[in-house]
């Protein structure tokens, strides 16, 4: 299921830029694109987005103006050039403030927020070749791309710090997140953490000892405060 997205800046350098990078990722649907706030406000209060890029200074209607009105509460990455406006920007709750001019890493940085902050990170699911077949996804930035890993294919993931390692049934990726806001978004009913450093994938796990789980013919130390937790949930398995 694609994000339905809705650009609206009243300089075409800008929107045509912002439609350039949308149309880079696959799951990400431009729906909706405009250089007038008061007839994009028209289209909005008709026509419901998933996200909205949103100039914040423009004539007539300020993006806070453009917001205020609608029925909805629409996802919002604010666009500007003018720094002046973060602070009053995020009374909107917003999901990232985007200050001009925009590079394509910093929109892919702004995405990764939209899909760990919005609803439909770990529960948006793809259709398969197969029949009545779905599986989770999760983009992970990784370098200077968003890399797309299927919940199931995940074996294990491994903190560096301020990094994680993801290991894969096809390999492993570096991204930049901590291991604290993983154990918090993986659907806990999939994934445990079982040490300070490492959470396993409950469906790939081999074996379990008093010490380790073992996962891909790896063992992964158990450590002594998450066990308890461990034994309950292997418990209802």
């Amino acid at each position: 299921m694609a994000i339905r997205c809705f650009v609206l800046d009243d300089e075409p350098l800008a929107t045509n830029l912002l439609q350039d990078y949308i149309s880079r990722l696959p799951d990400l649907e431009l729906v909706g694109i405009s250089n007038s706030p008061s007839q994009a406000l028209g289209t909005l209060q008709q026509m419901m987005v998933d996200v909205i890029f949103l100039d914040i200074q423009m004539p007539r209607l300020t993006g806070f103006d453009l917001l205020r009105p609608l029925s909805y509460r629409p996802k919002v990455i604010f666009t500007t050039a003018f720094r002046e406006y973060a602070l009053e920007s995020y009374e909107f709750d917003v999901v990232d403030f985007l200050v001009k001019p925009i590079s394509f890493e910093r929109f892919l940085q702004s995405i990764g927020k939209l899909y760990r902050f919005s609803a439909v990170p770990f529960t948006q699911s793809e259709v398969q070749e197969q029949p009545n077949t779905t599986r989770d996804y999760q983009y992970f930035k990784v370098d200077k791309e968003m890399v797309k890993l299927y919940l199931d294919d995940i074996l294990w993931i491994e903190s560096l710090k301020d990094y994680v390692r993801i290991h894969t049934v096809s390999g492993s990726v570096v991204s930049y997140l901590r291991i604290s806001y993983l154990e918090e978004k993986l659907p806990p009913n999939r994934f445990i953490r079982i040490h300070k450093s490492f959470i396993v994938a409950l469906n790939h796990v081999q074996a379990v000892s008093a010490t380790y789980i073992r996962v891909n013919n790896e063992e992964i130390p158990i450590g002594r405060i998450y066990k308890a937790k461990l034994d309950e949930i292997l418990q209802k398995k």
